[in-house]
């Protein structure tokens, strides 16, 4: 074999020879309670191909397998510059590392394309390149490297898939020959280019997403990009001529339950349903105007963008929204909705899963933790409630999760320890927290003792703390190309004083209580009291979110 150092990954692909063929049977990842294939063992010997892949080679079948993901195929030159650049992991970084079936050494993803159809060995098989190999957790589990998966695409050494058309067998030692090359463009590398690096390249997106031998996984994947960029590029048109950018819907109350004495969910339903709706963001928050006039938001348990369930607590006291709930909607009534959102962004690269709610706080995790625990993803709910099970809303959801569950009954002097939990999270833990004040302020304090980064933790509240001393905010309106001066009063929100002026159009939000970072505004010139979690340190001091912060005197913005 020739040192990898001589080895020209950009010369053009024309043959190459399979070194080693590599399958494996499901197995439990070190560590953790979900399966993988990705421990793939040395195979000799004649091994039969079917339009699944390799004989007795198992996948995940979630994310891997299937007739586009039948065979993987890395090149082996990768690992010595894996192994220069992650000293630390260097004796992991072998043959065999990326869960790949064909270990080949000139073949990469430089001279490898799209759509390329390649004969293999002397038994009639006949392969096509179909996919980019997508990184996911488990190479950082793999190799122990924290966010390690990223830097494959960011340097186009993942891997990719073929597609079986036509089966037969193969061995080691078998020679992979070009037979066809229908897409000489589109290399692995290039693909990655606008796949992960450069998004918004329209005309790029619309030339990938048109690629019929791309496998669905990345080409949906461009299909919807381009959905979504055309459609962003409508709502500017729509606000450079003024006219408004989203609209409300009209939705009916048809199913109000009481899961507790103080919670009780609501399932709504559009009236008119949404034929272009896209799926239910996972985590997503519903903005709702109530017939009182009043607007809240909501976090969603469950459903589609157009039937939704919403679970809501009696707040005491009540500023209006719970209130007319618990109190005055009934079945049959109609609500206003104008956008469902999501700040919850699903931490791929975590290798486990920890939820911290308290009470309501579930709500804003449930979606997360079934679609989790569908995916295979390790994860563990702390839940902390006043009396179980008087006070356990969704519960039969709830009980449906199993061991992956730890509850703690404060009526039985059960106190969730959250600075255990910390001290006890996994190796690549991901933290999600919803919960009552004293329990963020608590989780806060010890990510940053304990130096998780904040692309490590996700802090929810379910009620803040929006009042304080007035203030005046000198406004710039880019739309209106106008300055105004405000005063925001001690009962008053920024978010509500510009929304008076402005109107709904100019201010986005969602949570409403700081979570998301949706109403974030640019901040020009003052002193601002930051509260919420969604902002970054870095941000703060040129930006804030004008659902809960306050300004200090006189602050200068920017909508």
């Amino acid at each position: 074999m020739s040192p990898a150092s001589d080895i020209d990954l950009f010369a053009p692909f024309e043959r190459d020879t399979i070194l080693e063929i590599r399958t494996s049977k499901m197995e439990l990842m070190p560590g953790l309670k979900i399966e993988t294939g990705i421990h793939k063992k040395i195979r000799s010997g004649r091994i039969p191909v079917s339009f699944l892949g390799l004989d007795s080679d198992e996948h995940d079948l979630v994310f891997h397998g299937g007739p586009d993901k039948a065979i993987h195929g890395y090149c082996c030159t990768h690992y010595p510059t894996w192994q220069k650049e992650f000293p630390e992991a260097a004796s992991r970084f072998q043959r065999g590392g990326f869960g790949e079936n064909f270990v080949t050494e000139r073949m990469n993803e430089r001279n490898v394309c799209i759509g390329d159809i390649v004969s293999v060995g002397t038994d009639g098989v006949l392969l096509q390149v179909s996919l980019p190999r997508q990184p996911c957790f488990k190479l950082n589990h793999r190799f122990q490297v924290k966010n390690f998966a990223p830097n494959t695409y960011k340097t186009s050494r993942t891997g990719w898939y073929y597609r079986v058309l036509r089966e037969g067998t193969v061995q080691a030692g078998d020679e992979i020959r070009l037979v066809e090359r229908r897409w000489p463009k589109w290399t692995i590398e290039r693909v990655q280019e606008y796949l992960h690096r450069t998004q918004d390249n329209a005309a790029m997106n619309e030339e990938l997403a048109a690629i019929s031998d791309m496998g669905d996984e990345s080409r949906k994947a461009f299909e919807r990009r381009v959905e979504k960029l055309k459609a962003k590029q409508k709502r500017k048109a729509a606000a450079l001529n003024g006219e408004a950018k989203e609209k409300w819907r009209d939705f009916r109350i048809v199913e109000k339950t009481k899961q507790t004495p103080r919670i009780a969910s609501f399932i709504l339903e559009a009236a008119t349903p949404d034929p272009k709706a896209e799926d239910m963001p996972l985590g997503a928050h519903a903005r709702l105007r109530l017939p009182n006039g009043l607007m809240r938001s909501y976090s969603v348990v469950s459903g589609t963008p157009d039937r939704f369930e919403l679970g809501i607590a009696l707040e005491q006291p009540s500023r209006g929204g719970s209130a007319y709930f618990h109190n005055t909607a009934k079945e049959g009534d109609i609500l206003q909705v104008r956008r469902v959102t999501s700040d919850v962004k699903p931490a791929g690269a975590a290798s486990n899963h920890v939820f911290i709610a308290g009470g309501i706080g579930i709500t804003a995790f449930l979606s997360l933790i079934d679609t989790y625990l569908a995916i295979h993803w390790a994860t563990t709910l702390h839940y902390g409630v006043r009396e179980a099970p008087a006070d356990i809303p969704f519960k039969s959801r709830i009980d449906a999760l199993g061991d992956a569950v730890r509850l703690y009954d404060r009526s039985k002097g059960q106190r969730m320890d959250i600075p255990a939990i910390f001290e006890n999270l996994p190796w690549n833990s991901h933290v999600y927290v919803c919960g009552p004040p004293r329990m963020l302020d608590e989780a806060v304090r010890e990510a940053r003792r304990r130096g998780l980064g904040e692309d490590e933790v996700h802090f929810e509240a379910f009620g803040a703390d929006t009042s304080g001393d007035p203030f005046e905010v000198e406004v710039s309106c880019a739309r209106e190309r106008s300055r105004a001066t405000l005063r925001v009063g001690a009962e008053e929100t920024l978010l509500e004083v510009l929304r008076k002026r402005f109107g709904d159009e100019d201010v986005a939000s969602s949570c409403e209580v700081g979570n998301c970072g949706t109403c974030k505004v640019v901040l020009r010139s003052g002193r601002v009291e930051h509260r919420g979690t969604g902002l970054m340190e870095s941000e703060r001091a040129v930006a804030m979110l004008s659902c809960v912060s306050r300004g200090i005197g006189k602050i200068a913005i920017e909508i």
